[in-house]
């Protein structure tokens, strides 16, 4: 049943853990913390839990001591003024490669625009970067499926982390793994406050959710990789397809102009 937006009065609720180690059951962390902050997961509920835990979990830590820098990668740090083991580890990991600017380079990793292609020297131990997750997709559904399997609860799931829109200072949230829920509303042929039919607006709804949830988890040491939101304006579903968010190159306003 389609929600009616007049009627949505989300919450979000910021789950505290203590610090992740590699190898650790994810699912139990989180679940563990709230039973200590004396809440429940309700069915409807949407978990959504920052990248970066799932890769610590995962031992998705890169050492940079133990990378070779290419001659590619001395180039690309000398230019943009980086580590040139930092700037190995994001070649490995990127798609492609566009530019960038001081401190940082502007890669395609999992059909996102994103820096670094997710390597993150912040929250990471010492000498360190942490990596995105593996398979974000397919763990945010195994995620959902374990959730259920032990509470009985049907939720959504997102993995997140953080971004940068251009000309905008600052990051936001978006959802690199999603499971559960229908993430994008198509408002194309609705009818807007006039009456004129909407031509080629689609709602980013998992991404506005990973927004909202960023909010609460903070970029620093807040040490809150979890949030559940409850009454999200968005339908859960089964078997949805995540690829939904992404759109061809071909159809970007910004991608038209850096591949075209």
């Amino acid at each position: 049943m389609d929600l009616k937006w007049e009627e949505v009065h989300m919450q979000l609720f910021g789950i505290r853990t203590k610090l992740i180690e590699p190898g650790e059951d994810l699912v139990s962390v989180i679940l563990d913390a709230v039973r200590r902050q004396r809440l429940t997961i309700e069915d409807g509920d949407v978990l959504i839990i920052a990248s970066k835990a799932v890769s610590v979990a995962q031992g998705r830590i890169m050492r940079l001591s133990s990378m070779k820098p290419s001659e590619k990668a001395k180039k690309l740090a000398e230019k943009y003024n980086m580590e040139p083991s930092y700037v190995e580890v994001v070649l490995q990991e990127a798609q492609k490669v566009y530019g960038g600017v001081t401190k940082a380079i502007l890669t395609l990793k999992n059909n996102v625009l994103t820096p670094n292609a997710g390597a993150d020297y912040k929250n990471a131990p010492k000498g360190c970067v942490v990596l995105w997750p593996k398979n974000p997709h397919d763990v945010a559904e195994d995620i959902r499926r374990e959730i259920l399997k032990r509470t009985g609860k049907r939720l959504g799931v997102l993995i997140v982390d953080s971004r940068v829109t251009p000309l905008r200072m600052g990051t936001t949230g978006v959802a690199i793994g999603i499971a559960g829920l229908e993430p994008v509303r198509d408002c194309r042929g609705v009818r807007d406050l006039y009456g004129n039919p909407v031509l080629i607006t689609r709602h980013a709804l998992a991404d506005d959710l990973a927004s909202a949830a960023h909010l609460v988890m903070g970029e620093v040491d807040e040490r809150v990789p979890a949030v559940l939101a409850r009454d999200a304006p968005m339908n859960l579903s089964e078997g949805v397809d995540p690829d939904r968010v992404v759109i061809s190159a071909e159809e970007c306003l910004f991608m038209s102009l850096i591949e075209f």
